[in-house]
């Protein structure tokens, strides 16, 4: 019987000789990393025996956050658990509370050790950089979406169409800071991760001891809870996040220090995003029979998945030094189940489902046979280490 062989090489000759010459470079001046963070995860890194392979790290803390995500999905799929005017939705146990932030603490530590134990086993390479950063990629529209069960859909929260750009704020200032490095050959970690990844933590645990009631509070000018947390995410990448990359990106040209493209090829890899960005919002702005309101969860997951592989193929691209894709096939499916909606708008929210599960398959399709086609290449095992030192 014939096996069904489903391996797609995604890469090129040109992506593997890049990555060969590939060297780390980045950057982290955050004092919360260096002063807290660090050395709470030099001390972690010693009670990790030699032998785990630090990708099994990396996708250990990337299962944290997808049981987070099911967690939340299970107890408040529609996010009306927050909800006093809707008590055929069960309010979340306080203890969920507690467990996500145990699982986000846990994802937390696990992301900040797996680079340590790869150098501490004398295992640092391409794949482990590329593995870390392209499951950060996913990790940042399963978290958000996690949150938005603390405020959910109610009188003192945000909707959820107002919710969709805020989960846009995110990825969007996560796509930059690697558009960043494609231009200037250097991470700059930005420091509101750090700062976001506790605050995150600490949500929960307030949440968890005090209840979602909790955050049913009126605050000045109008405010709520909520509110406060759109606005602190807007503002925060707008002033510590954006400005930030721009004047690496011209100090980098300035300085001779980059990789000096041209305009046209340095704003290359933006068109991906910008036209993700526009037909998904176009799609859920104008959809024949409002699926935002209808399940809010499903467009989330199917934008965020989506994002998770036109960002992943950007980071292939940064490392290998290589031509970013200006039109990644997964939006093909999208532009045409847009179509489709029109076309059959009673059908509209059903062919949001095809397309996450779409995205889902065409992403873990994508991840699983890069990775493959890596180990391959240098002769290395994912999750074992072959050699390691003691």
């Amino acid at each position: 019987m014939t096996r069904l062989n489903l391996q797609v090489n995604y890469l090129t000759q040109e992506h593997l000789a890049g990555f060969e010459n590939y060297k780390y470079s980045c950057l982290d001046t955050s004092p919360l990393s260096i002063y807290v963070m660090h050395p709470w995860w030099n001390k972690v890194i010693t009670w990790c025996p030699k032998w785990v392979a630090p990708n099994l790290l990396t996708f250990s803390g990337f299962l944290f956050t997808v049981l987070n995500f099911l967690m939340f999905a299970y107890y408040d799929y529609y996010y009306y658990a927050s909800s006093d005017d809707h008590p055929e939705y069960p309010a979340i146990p306080q203890l969920v509370f507690l467990v996500a932030a145990f699982n986000i603490f846990m994802a937390y530590t696990l992301d900040g050790i797996d680079g340590k134990q790869a150098r501490r086993t004398q295992t640092s390479g391409p794949l482990g950089e590329l593995f870390d950063h392209g499951l950060d990629s996913w990790t940042a529209m399963l978290i958000t979406v996690c949150i938005y069960s603390v405020f959910g859909r109610t009188d003192h929260s945000i909707p959820p169409l107002r919710m969709y750009f805020v989960l846009w704020n995110i990825m969007i200032n996560f796509y930059l800071s690697h558009w960043e490095k494609y231009n200037t050959g250097v991470l700059f970690l930005p420091w509101g991760y750090d700062a976001s990844m506790l605050a995150t933590i600490l949500l929960f645990i307030v949440t968890g001891v005090l209840g979602h009631g909790f955050w049913k509070m009126d605050l000045p000018g109008g405010f709520n809870a909520g509110m406060l947390f759109e606005v602190v995410l807007y503002v925060s990448a707008m002033v510590s996040n954006v400005p930030v990359i721009i004047w690496n990106i011209i100090k980098s040209y300035r300085d001779k220090t980059g990789k000096n493209r041209t305009f046209i090829e340095a704003m290359r890899p933006l068109v991906p995003l910008v036209l993700l960005v526009s037909i998904s919002t176009y799609w859920v702005t104008h959809s024949p029979t409002n699926i935002m309101e209808k399940d809010p969860r499903i467009i989330y997951f199917a934008t965020g998945t989506i994002f998770s592989n036109i960002c992943s193929r950007l980071i292939v691209s940064q490392m290998s030094n290589t031509r970013c894709e200006i039109l990644p096939w997964i939006l093909l499916p999208l532009g045409a189940a847009v179509i489709f909606s029109y076309v059959v708008p009673s059908y509209d929210l059903q062919i949001m489902y095809l397309t996450a599960l779409v995205a889902l398959a065409a992403h873990i399709h994508y991840g699983s046979c890069v990775v493959r086609q890596m180990c391959q290449h240098f002769r290395i095992n994912t999750f074992r280490i072959r050699e390691h030192s003691e």
